[in-house]
């Protein structure tokens, strides 16, 4: 069990050493799952959590608890084999069952629902690939079939339809999962960023006002902040944008839709202590490249209003994850260098019973346990070196007078990039261009008012702070007196005769 460490502090930060047998970086489904099933064979786990359970991007998801991932399955039998796409197949009934499990066995108050799964198309010239989908799902063991057309407001040519899979509030279980964590013996520290991991003969966790002691350490951060890899190039950032509209009823809309067609439209029900939603995702796009978030925005509610049975918008929220080249996540140990260090990374928009997934395959290897899922997740596998190219920053202004209240832009001072915001009341605050994590110089985010990196997808707060990794430190101030180029005095001419 842990030692010598401060469990009164009232915003629960680690604030001396600690020691444990499993220290578990991110709170989120993967951290959290892996500790639940690690907790209740008597092995002693600490869950570090940089901000609060569930805050973050498993909270902030769509949280569809189903195998339907699109058309994923043809082309995991094309770019692999059928025994591959059988494997993921496996993997993700497990962990959507491992949810509901959960839910069911500790009592998690989580608005969970059944709902039929749709993957939706709007042009007839793509029922042959839903046709062909649904025949392959049907040899993997799923009771998929086609209807046409999809049972939405708007017209649509067909879906293909997973029935009895579920949804539920993401947050909620979480909160839920780490309550029974530290029921069974885990300690959770929230608001501790781990900003190092080190080897040794035990691994070395070092937070801000910490460190912890390991035998195995699992870095669950959506994308590492530690170990080796480079899956900051194997991967590449996918930011979407989300809203929850107030509707009548939703009888109008049953089900959890997706579309197949560009641009694409995720689409299910929820609630708030308000009543019923619909929310509704926009088309992915690569974090910290897009130029107008807000416009997104704008796209989608009027997308929304034109093809659903919506009032106001109530809810907005930005999300991010990473996709892999091969639409598979990297789960395991990254290297036999590293024995003991975990990784969990690129679940392609669908963390959800992927990530259930993956905190029970890490489990399994934790504790020296076969799992059939080990090879169809496993993190050594190659990469295109090209498949992260990065970008430059998308927010460049001349000067700060370009810069409108309330919003950010990138200059240039000499050779340096500053990062400057103006906030509401004209105050003016710069910091440094260059991301913490490799020096990329971030983009404005004139949507969530963030600074985002367009390389590798962390994201900062105006102020400078570390909302999402892999950086793990903060852009540093600047100061823009000090920063401005000096004029440069016009010599005179000694020309003779002047």
């Amino acid at each position: 069990m842990l030692l010598d460490c401060d469990d009164t502090a009232d915003d629960l930060s680690l604030r001396k050493a600690a020691r444990t047998e499993v220290a578990i970086i991110g709170a989120g489904i993967v951290g959290l799952t892996a500790a639940y099933a690690l907790c209740r064979t008597g092995i002693s786990v600490t869950v570090i959590e940089a901000l609060r359970v569930g805050r973050q991007v498993t909270g902030r998801s769509s949280a569809k608890i189903t195998s339907q991932h699109s058309l994923i399955y043809r082309q995991l039998r094309d770019t692999f084999d059928l025994d591959t796409a059988r494997a993921y197949a496996e993997a993700n009934r497990a962990g959507a069952a491992q949810i509901r499990t959960s839910i069911r066995e500790l009592g998690i108050a989580c608005d969970l629902e059944e709902k039929d799964a749709y993957a939706y198309t709007c042009t007839e010239s793509l029922l042959p690939k839903i046709e062909a989908e649904a025949a392959i799902a049907r040899e993997l063991g799923f009771e998929a079939d086609v209807v046409a057309p999809a049972p939405l407001s708007f017209e649509t040519a067909g879906a293909l339809r997973f029935p009895n899979e579920a949804q539920f509030n993401p947050a909620q279980y979480l909160v839920g999962l780490a309550t029974a964590i530290k029921a069974a013996g885990g300690s959770i520290f929230e608001n501790t960023r781990v900003h190092d991991v080190k080897p040794g003969r035990r691994w070395r966790v070092m937070t801000e006002g910490g460190r912890i002691d390991a035998e195995s350490v699992v870095v669950a951060t959506n994308l590492p902040v530690a170990g080796p890899g480079h899956y900051d190039l194997k991967t590449r950032p996918r930011g979407h944008i989300a809203m929850g509209f107030r509707v009548a009823s939703t009888a109008a809309i049953q089900g959890m839709f997706i579309g197949i067609d560009h641009p694409t439209h995720s689409i299910r029900t929820g609630r708030d202590d308000e009543g019923p939603l619909l929310i509704v995702l926009g088309p992915a796009f690569v974090t910290g490249q897009e130029r107008d978030v807000a416009a997104r925005f704008r796209q989608l509610d009027d997308w929304a209003h034109k093809n659903l049975p919506v009032r106001q918008a109530a809810w907005r929220w930005f999300n991010e994850d990473y996709d892999t080249p091969d639409r598979v996540p990297y789960v395991g140990e990254p290297e036999k260098k590293s024995k003991g260090l975990y990784i969990a990374t690129g679940f392609n928009g669908w963390g959800i019973s992927n990530g259930a997934a993956a905190g029970l395959l890490i489990s399994d290897q934790i504790q020296g346990r076969p799992n059939p899922w080990t090879k169809l997740y496993d993190p050594r596998r190659r990469a295109p070196k090209n498949y992260n190219k990065g970008d430059d920053s998308h927010s460049l202004v001349d000067s700060i007078d370009e810069i409108p209240r309330g919003q950010g832009g990138v200059i240039k001072r000499g050779k340096a990039k500053l990062a400057v915001h103006r906030a509401a009341n004209g105050r003016v605050r710069a910091l440094s261009a260059s991301c913490t994590h490799a020096g990329c110089t971030v983009s404005w985010n004139n949507a969530d008012l963030t600074w985002d990196c367009p390389c590798h997808g962390s994201i900062f707060s105006t102020a400078g702070q570390v909302i999402h990794g892999p950086a793990t430190d903060p852009l540093p101030p600047k100061n823009l007196a000090k920063a401005k180029p000096k004029r440069r005095r016009k010599k005179r001419s000694r020309r003779r005769g002047d």
